[in-house]
């Protein structure tokens, strides 16, 4: 039997629909969900096996995308939400009542990614997201408690979907932080 990644792509992966211009995400709570508006289509989605994303029940891997933080709005039951962990480099924001991790922003004006929210549109009953592209952070499911002796197999149905396997970010986001820094650091113009 193959190795379950996320539920979202372990049937395959469905691809972005043409022109798609956002949707909603809704927790699940059951009583007064928290609902966030989208209003754009989301970038560099891919299967994230670190453990600071929320992940489904029984899920090696989340499924996380971004957009610009304007883009990003809270329209129903906000007063639901926290921060997970505030020292982190993105603050999740995630229900009180049921734990989903709504959105994810980083606050450091410095970072390469600040201005992106990071999004599991999982939580949207809108089709049309943009599809996972590959998968980050491979070997942190074993921080989880996967059996390393299994990541042969988790790497083989990661390629078998078409997301290839990192340890990091794809090569175009390590290029994009790479940049950001030698730019900081006035290496580069």
């Amino acid at each position: 039997m193959a190795i379950s990644i996320h539920p979202s792509v372990d049937n395959g992966i469905k691809p972005a629909a043409k022109d798609f211009a956002g949707g909603t995400l809704t927790c699940k709570c059951t009583d007064k969900p928290v609902k966030v508006a989208i209003k754009a289509q989301t970038a560099h989605n891919h299967a994230c096996g670190c453990t600071k994303c929320w992940k489904p029940k029984g899920a090696l891997f989340s499924v996380v995308a971004v957009v610009p933080r304007d883009k990003v709005s809270v329209t129903q039951n906000g007063d639901k939400l926290a921060v997970v962990d505030p020292n982190a480099v993105i603050q999740r924001y995630a229900c009180k009542g049921c734990g989903v991790h709504m959105y994810g922003r980083i606050e450091n004006t410095k970072h390469a990614f600040y201005g992106l929210d990071f999004l599991h549109t999982e939580l949207s009953n809108d089709n049309g997201w943009s599809a996972p592209g590959f998968a980050a952070f491979v070997s942190s499911i074993i921080e989880s408690g996967f059996d390393p002796s299994r990541m042969g197999e988790v790497r083989s149905r990661l390629k078998q979907l078409g997301l290839e396997p990192y340890d990091c970010l794809s090569p175009p986001l390590m290029d994009a932080l790479a940049t950001h820094a030698a730019k900081l650091s006035g290496v580069l113009k």
